[in-house]
């Protein structure tokens, strides 16, 4: 039968799309908005860098490397909260092509019988470990706290970030009235903002496998609905390891506001100036682990959409039934 294409790129009633549409450009101009800050916090920075080119005013310095830290990292937060919003895009077109699934599949299966089904329990395909099962798996534990968390993490980090600028604008104003005031008002800005991308980091994390959620539920969902035994990718190693470095390193950010936040009350310089010599690599470090997660929860979706587009081929292909001779045995 005759299967117009249009029917495998959108959703049934088309609705999705255009929601995804917005989402998109939400993202797009959330990135705008980041390299202009961006932008804006390079040119303070450069400013600096003259100021101490001339010799001049310390103050001025410190107060320039205040504000455009606290800005270059709300800049860096906010790209990521346009990742995140891409990112819902993403699934939302996700869920979409599982409709239209279901709706173009049964149009393209063979009229003639495909062969033997495979026996329910677990096997070896030929992208990874995977279980055959009567109906649609169940949602694993991740899926479902990644439902919870995707929304109030990225919430925080948004507070978080801009929360730590205006704290920072309040510093530099403050760097040459009260400096002792600047420092620790510095160390709750650095603290703050980083602990806002931790946040952002796992809501994207989050967002990630409801992405993984929804192929696994959707898979299951068009394989059951075509009276199939469904077939599903089991969790592979490096979706295992993206869950512990995502819970790792948000830990580790949290770690180091409550650090910083320790280093704001103190008052002895140099046990001020060690600790913003260590901190600082520990709060990259948190980064890179939950970055790490996210490389490869990435790994896992490509993984996913192999294994998935592999059975809809098997499900199209016609495989033709062994013949038998006229006593009835298999040749």
């Amino acid at each position: 039968m005759a299967t117009s294409t249009q029917v495998l790129v959108d959703s049934p009633d088309g609705s999705a799309s255009i929601t995804s549409a917005t989402l998109r450009k939400a993202g797009l101009g959330l990135a705008a908005i980041a390299t202009g800050a961006a932008m804006i916090a390079f040119a303070g920075a450069w400013n600096a860098a003259q100021i101490v080119s001339d010799g001049g005013s310390a103050t001025d310095i410190a107060t320039l490397a205040i504000w455009t830290f606290g800005l270059t990292t709300l800049a860096f937060g906010t790209a990521k909260l346009g990742i995140a919003t891409i990112l819902l895009a993403i699934r939302r077109r996700v869920l979409a092509r599982v409709e239209s699934v279901k709706f173009a599949l049964p149009q393209l299966m063979p009229q003639t019988a495909s062969g033997v089904a495979r026996a329910l329990g677990e096997y070896d395909s030929d992208i990874g470990p995977a279980f055959a099962t009567a109906r649609a798996p169940a949602p694993l534990p991740i899926h479902r706290l990644a439902g919870l968390m995707w929304l109030p993490m990225l919430a925080m980090a948004a507070m978080a970030l801009f929360v730590g600028f205006i704290l920072a604008l309040v510093a530099a104003g403050n760097v040459a009235t009260d400096p002792q005031l600047a420092v620790s008002q510095r160390a709750w800005v650095q603290g703050l903002q980083f602990l806002g991308e931790g946040f952002a980091l796992a809501g994207i994390s989050f967002l990630l496998a409801r992405i993984l959620a929804a192929l696994r539920s959707g898979g299951g969902e068009v394989q059951q609905g075509l009276g199939l035994t469904v077939e599903t990718l089991r969790m592979p190693v490096t979706a295992k390891a993206f869950v512990v470095l995502m819970m790792a390193g948000l830990i580790v950010e949290i770690v180091q506001f409550i650090a910083y936040a320790v280093v704001a009350g103190l008052t002895d310089a140099t046990q001020i100036a060690v600790a913003f010599t260590w901190l600082g690599p520990l709060r990259e470090f948190g980064l890179g682990l939950l970055l790490s997660g996210i490389v490869l929860a990435l790994a896992t979706i490509a993984r996913t959409l192999d294994f998935q587009t592999a059975r809809i081929v098997q499900i199209i292909t016609p495989r033709p039934v062994a013949a038998s001779d006229s006593k009835g045995h298999l040749r």
